[in-house]
């Protein structure tokens, strides 16, 4: 008997739960600008998460899905892509979407019902926000193909759950793009929990990003509480495949602090214990840690950066809770270019009703 194929998974850390070095850090690293900015975006990330939670709980936002303690994950990605690259997100990667110019008042106006929320004024060619688990895979690919025909040097970047990694829809889309040398990235944001059903019940899989290889494509592992390593593994990706190299599946190893969302009481199904052990873990607190040790970061830096934050998303609140609500026929508005005639006539008497 001969050995047909082996192959081995990676993970890549550099810095620990208490933000110590693990291994030399990559030249990105060596800028205190460019951390600055990677800890200023999951602050700022964190504090319109609780504002958005608030507004949630008072009746003034729809159901909406926090990212708490996951901020490293969408951060890092969206610090490692470039400004003509795509970002088809899920719906917990708002950090990756706020770094890359859409706007809070944006999402607020998304997780309130309000579809002017997905009409961004920044990245006009990012894709919205994505509830359906994993259906955006499929998307990614069909951008980055279009991409490849057009010969155009720019990498669709597609960001999902564990839990999605069990759908077809994943499956397929990383089959197809491992056929063609697509240059899109998959990032798996991994946090151990689709909903209520833990990781060891998604799968037999040691790994997630071994599903990769049954696709043809590189698959690796990056602690996603560290945003360093997080920027540095998927920028590698995709440089790589923005130079025609193919596709990648990076996964991001994380954890769900919060509730899967404000819909969600996480206590029916999980341990206090298991929640509080994570917390020494979270993201925000790592890289912190870091800057002070180095001197990079002190008090008054944090004083400051925590009341910047608090402002911005306050304004983002106010500007979201005096925009005028659309009339009841806007949902029918933005499905179709066309409306089918089925639709058209559910439109006029819904209008009829609402403005008899």
């Amino acid at each position: 008997m001969t050995q047909a194929a082996s192959f081995t998974i990676e993970r890549t850390q550099y810095l620990n739960a208490q933000g110590r070095p693990t291994q030399p850090l990559p030249a990105f690293a060596e800028d205190r600008d460019t951390l600055i900015d990677l800890y200023r975006a999951m602050v700022l990330t964190r504090t319109f998460d609780a504002k958005a939670v608030s507004l949630q709980r008072t009746g003034r936002l729809g159901t909406y899905a926090s990212s708490l303690g996951q901020e490293a994950v969408p951060v890092g990605v969206a610090a490692a892509m470039r400004a003509e690259d795509v970002f088809l997100p899920s719906f917990r990667e708002q950090g990756g979407q706020l770094l890359r110019g859409v706007r809070m008042v944006e999402i607020l106006l998304y997780w309130g019902g309000n579809e002017r929320g997905s009409d961004f004024i920044g990245p006009r060619e990012d894709f919205p926000i994505c509830v359906p688990v994993g259906t955006h895979a499929p998307h990614a690919v069909g951008v980055a193909r279009a991409f490849q025909l057009r010969r155009e040097a720019r990498v669709a970047v597609c960001v999902f759950g564990d839990g999605a990694t069990s759908r077809g829809d994943v499956y397929e889309a990383m089959n197809f793009a491992g056929v063609h040398r697509l240059p899109v990235v998959f990032v798996v944001n991994n946090n151990h929990w689709a909903i209520s059903v833990p990781r060891a019940r998604q799968t037999a899989a040691e790994t997630l990003a071994q599903k990769a290889i049954a696709a043809g494509i590189p698959g690796t592992q990056v602690d996603g509480n560290d945003a360093i390593a997080v920027r540095h593994v998927v920028g590698v990706a995709i440089e790589q495949a923005r130079v025609g190299k193919g596709p990648a599946l990076v996964e991001a190893l994380t954890y769900r602090l919060s509730d899967h969302t404000t819909a969600d009481d996480a206590s029916r199904y999980r341990d206090d214990a298991e929640v509080s052990a994570r917390w020494q873990e979270e993201p925000i607190a790592r890289l912190r840690q870091y800057l002070s040790d180095t001197g990079q970061w002190g008090k008054a830096d944090e004083e400051a950066l925590i009341g910047d934050c608090a402002s911005q998303v306050d304004a983002a609140a106010s500007e979201y809770l005096a925009a005028p609500a659309l009339p009841p026929t806007a949902m029918f508005d933005h499905l179709y270019a066309a409306l089918p005639s089925a639709l058209t006539e559910q439109r006029v008497e819904l209008e009829k009703a609402t403005n008899p």
